[in-house]
């Protein structure tokens, strides 16, 4: 008797547990669909990054689109030779530290750039001897490697060895080092951090040409004699128009020879002034060359030099040039950020809105802040943003929106005034606040 009941009663547990069990289920919610381009690339297990400089981090609207956009930042100046060992053995970190740790803090992975490249080393390097010079080579990696060993996702490790014709570079590397330079480089920095992706990194190798079959012969060089590269860096600053047709079947190659690829510098430049048409063309563009990575498995993520036309690097270079990124001075998104959301599986077509949360005033105990709201390539009727105040912040007074709290949830939807906005079109909303331990800019997201 004393068994039977024991048996009924763990067929009722049994039961009750699996009805709990479906009801668990069906009230567990579908996951949000992302709302940034970080998002879709965390959701596809590859990374969309921006390279940054101290300067460019500390421009406030500029970060928060970083740390909301991308999930990989790349050290823009800070890590090469001229900034981390500008005289013999002295060394200085702090610019590149202070990036690592803003980064970090965003819950974003870095790359390294760059260890060995003929630009941007100090004069002192240059005119040494060839044992000299060796040692001082195998010295800096060594002892930067070491100093962010664990980390750093990669290193650029040799940058930009290769002529247009595919041969070596005669920079002073080659001359005074030869051809096992590279190699060196690459087993020293290895011997250093074993956990860092080492690269090859280079400009016009997107497609298959001279230049890039002269990287294509030396990697599997380096592969076929056991040195430990794992990576090749197609920096991509390419022109309006010209995005090259066998670059998916290159990539293809690279990744056959045993290594990852990554799309490490992208821009694409235009005639100024930017219009309609040239950035419907950037943006097919800009959709060709995310298709040609994301499409082979083995490209692991996209990288552009700066994410803002603000701080691009092209005007400076190339006058009556530019407008080469997926936003424009404003950090309003252009077609090319719509063109970069689908590629990485968003859906809707475009992103209805982009909002961007800025400190422009602080002072003990208080801050004023404001959030500028963009619209997509599509016209919105009106917007909400949100956020979460994770350090005990409060909102004290506002204008320009409508706001709800609930707990560290902040939401502010727009007002019957400024709900509606043409494509591209933005407006601007502002509150000033309180704050005790810390005032970090929050992560925002908008729907419109």
């Amino acid at each position: 008797m004393v068994r039977s009941t024991w048996r009924i009663g763990l067929h009722a547990v049994t039961a009750a547990l699996a009805g709990l069990t479906t009801l668990a289920a069906v009230q567990v919610p579908a996951a949000a669909a992302p709302t940034t381009l970080r998002g879709l690339a965390d959701a596809r297990g590859v990374y969309f990054g921006t390279s940054s400089t101290v300067n460019e981090w500390n421009d406030a609207p500029y970060r928060s689109l970083a740390e909301r956009e991308t999930n990989m930042i790349t050290v823009g100046n800070e890590m090469k030779w001229d900034a981390t060992e500008p005289s013999p053995g002295r060394f200085d970190f702090g610019p590149a530290d202070s990036l690592v740790a803003a980064a970090k803090a965003a819950g974003q992975r870095l790359r390294g750039h760059t260890l060995v490249w003929h630009n941007q080393t100090p004069g002192w390097v240059q005119e040494l001897g060839t044992a000299e010079l060796r040692q001082a080579m195998q010295n800096h990696i060594r002892t930067e490697v070491a100093h962010y060993r664990g980390q750093l996702y990669a290193w650029d490790v040799v940058n930009e060895a290769f002529e247009e014709n595919g041969t070596l570079r005669q920079s002073f590397w080659q001359q005074k080092l030869g051809d096992g330079y590279i190699a060196e480089a690459f087993r020293a920095a290895r011997a250093a951090d074993p956990g860092a992706k080492l690269y090859y990194n280079d400009y016009n190798i997107e497609g298959i040409a001279a230049k890039s079959d002269g990287v294509y012969n030396l990697v599997r060089t380096l592969k076929q004699q056991g040195v430990p590269i794992d990576g090749v860096g197609m920096q991509a600053h390419l022109i309006l128009g010209a995005v090259p047709d066998s670059m998916r079947q290159n990539i293809q190659r690279f990744v056959d020879l045993g290594v990852e690829v990554a799309i490490t510098e992208l821009d694409i430049r235009m005639p100024l002034p930017a219009e309609a048409t040239k950035l419907a063309g950037q943006a097919a563009d800009y959709t060709k060359v995310a298709q040609a990575c994301l499409g082979v498995t083995g490209c692991v993520g996209i990288t552009t030099w700066a994410l803002s036309d603000k701080h691009s690097w092209v005007p400076s270079v190339f006058p009556g040039e530019g407008a080469a990124l997926p936003f424009d001075e404003n950090f309003r998104p252009k077609p090319a950020y719509n063109a970069l959301w689908r590629a990485y599986g968003g859906t809707g077509g475009t992103r209805t809105c982009v909002a961007t949360y800025a400190v422009i005033g602080q002072w003990w105990g208080g801050f004023q802040a404001e959030v500028r709201v963009t619209a997509g390539a599509a016209p919105i009727t009106g917007w909400t943003v949100n956020w979460a105040f994770a350090e005990g912040q409060a909102i004290t007074s506002s204008w320009n929106a409508a706001f709800a709290t609930n707990g560290a949830a902040i939401t502010a939807r727009s007002l019957s005034y400024n709900g509606s906005l043409g494509s591209g079109g933005s407006t601007t909303f502002g509150f000033t606040g309180s704050w005790t331990a810390a005032n970090s800019v929050p992560a925002v997201s908008c729907a419109a």
